[in-house]
C-alpha cells in the first residue's frame, strides 16, 4: 500500500457481467452472486462477514445510489468431505434492485477490509471510466476476474484516476505537506477562487502556459486540488471538532455547504486557468459574454463585439464551454451561441462511452480534454478528440 497510488484504496478487485438470474426476481429469489470461484485469490476461504457498501452509477448524475449494507463469504458444503463450494451471499438493497442483465459489477476490497460493490449500467461512461480505472478488458462475461493491485497495476494517482475515485465517493487523502505554506496565506478563511488559482499557479513556478498549455492545465488543476483540499480539511476539522451538538439541520447544512464549494470552485478554477493560458498565448477572447436568451458561454473567440456584429464572418466566430465533469450537462453548451455552428467544449472527465461522445459529434460539438486524459479513450475516440494546444492554435488561426 502505497501513498498517491491505487492500492492505497484497494487491495484487488473481482468483476464480472451480471446474468439474467442474478437480476431478475421473477427468475430466481437467490441472494447470491454466480461463477465466484475465482474469489477466493481475493477472500481466501474462511467464512467472513464483510462490511460492505453498494454503489449503483447510470449515465447521469441522478443516476446515483449508494447503501450500506453486508455481504458473507462461505462455502455451502462446508460439512461435505470433500468438496467445496464457495458463495458470496448479499442482502437486497435499492442498488441490488436497480440492477440489469448485462450491467458491470465490481467487488473491491478495501486495505481495512471493508468492501465496494459496484453495479455499472451497461454502456455507460461510468462503465469507461470504471473499466480503465481497474485496467478491465471486457472478458467478464459469466465468471469473475480477478486484477490485483500491486506491481504495474498499482498506478500513482493522476489526474484521471483521482477523478474516478471522487466520482465513487472516496475521499483522496492531500497529506499535510502544504498546510504550513496555505495557512501563511489564508488562515481566516477560504479566499475567492480567482486568488486561489492565482495562489496555485504561484507555487508552480517551474511550470509555464507558453511551453506547454496541456501539462500546465493539469498541473496548475492538480496543484489547487491538493491546496484547496488542504486548507478545507484544516477549517472542516475545526468546525467537527466545535460539534453540532442535537442540531441535525446544522450538521446537514454543513454538510451540503462543502460538497456545494467543491463543485462550484472545481469549474471556476478551471475556468480561471484557461483564463491565464489563453492571455499567455495572446489568445484574443471574452468571458462570460452573453449571447442570445440571456445565454453565457464561458468562452467566445474573438469576443463579444464580434459576435455582435453581424457584418462579422460567423465562420471566424469559436466559443469553448468548460465542465470540468459533462454527463449529461454537455447538451446545455449546444444552445449558448447561435451564431456559432460547431460549438467546442472542454472537460477533464476521462474515458467518456464511445455513444455520448458519437452523439456530441452528431450535435456538432468537439470535444477539448487536456493531452494526457486522451489515453483514457478508446483509439477510435482519441482521434477526434482536440488538445488545449491544437484547440489554441486553430482558433488563433481561425480569429486573428
Amino acid at each position: 500500500m502505497k501513498h498517491g497510488h491505487l492500492s492505497r484504496y484497494f487491495e484487488g478487485v473481482a468483476a464480472k457481467l451480471l446474468s439474467a438470474v442474478e437480476t431478475r426476481p421473477s427468475i430466481s429469489h437467490q441472494h447470491e452472486f454466480n461463477g465466484v470461484q475465482q474469489l477466493k485469490q481475493l477472500f481466501g476461504t474462511p467464512r467472513k462477514i464483510f462490511d460492505a457498501r453498494f454503489i449503483y452509477l447510470g449515465e447521469d448524475e441522478d443516476d446515483f445510489v449508494s447503501v450500506d449494507s453486508t455481504v458473507t463469504w462461505y462455502d455451502s458444503r462446508e460439512n461435505h468431505p470433500k468438496r467445496t463450494e464457495h458463495r458470496l451471499y448479499y442482502l437486497t438493497t435499492a442498488v441490488s434492485e436497480m440492477a440489469s442483465e448485462g450491467d458491470l459489477l465490481v467487488i473491491g476490497k478495501r486495505p481495512r477490509g471493508n468492501l465496494l460493490v459496484l453495479i455499472v449500467a451497461a454502456g455507460t461512461t461510468a462503465e469507461s471510466q470504471i473499466r480503465w480505472l481497474f485496467g478491465l478488458q471486457g472478458d467478464e462475461k459469466g465468471r469473475f476476474t480477478v486484477v490485483s493491485i500491486e506491481d504495474s497495476r498499482d498506478v500513482p494517482l493522476d489526474l484521471a484516476s483521482r477523478f474516478v475515485l471522487e466520482e465513487l465517493g472516496i475521499e483522496i487523502e492531500s497529506g499535510d505537506d502544504f498546510l504550513e505554506l496555505v495557512l501563511d496565506r489564508f488562515s481566516t478563511g477560504f479566499p475567492t477562487t480567482a486568488i486561489f488559482s492565482s495562489f496555485a499557479r504561484e507555487s508552480l513556478r517551474d511550470v509555464f502556459a507558453k511551453d506547454d498549455p496541456d501539462r500546465a492545465l493539469v498541473a496548475w488543476m492538480e496543484r489547487e486540488e491538493i491546496l484547496f483540499r488542504t486548507l478545507e480539511r484544516h477549517f472542516v476539522a475545526d468546525r467537527i471538532s466545535r460539534g453540532f451538538g442535537s442540531d441535525v439541520d446544522a450538521f446537514i447544512d454543513f454538510s451540503l455547504s462543502v460538497q456545494n464549494r467543491r463543485k462550484a470552485r472545481a469549474g471556476f478554477a478551471l475556468e480561471n486557468h484557461l483564463e491565464c493560458i489563453f492571455k499567455d498565448h495572446e489568445v484574443r477572447y471574452s468571458r462570460g459574454a452573453k449571447t442570445e436568451e440571456n445565454a453565457r458561454p464561458d468562452f467566445l473567440f474573438p469576443g463579444s463585439r464580434e459576435y455582435r456584429d453581424v457584418s462579422f464572418p460567423s465562420n471566424r466566430l469559436r466559443m469553448l464551454g468548460v465542465k470540468s465533469s459533462c454527463k449529461e450537462r454537455w447538451r446545455q453548451v449546444l444552445a449558448e451561441a447561435d451564431r456559432i455552428k460547431i460549438k467546442h467544449l472542454l472537460t477533464l472527465e476521462p474515458s467518456i462511452s464511445g455513444s455520448q461522445t458519437d452523439e456530441m459529434q452528431k450535435n456538432n460539438l468537439r470535444l477539448v480534454l487536456p493531452k494526457s486524459l486522451h489515453k483514457t479513450y478508446a483509439p477510435k475516440q482519441q482521434v477526434w478528440l482536440m488538445n488545449v494546444a491544437d484547440f489554441i492554435h486553430s482558433t488563433k488561426a481561425l480569429t486573428h
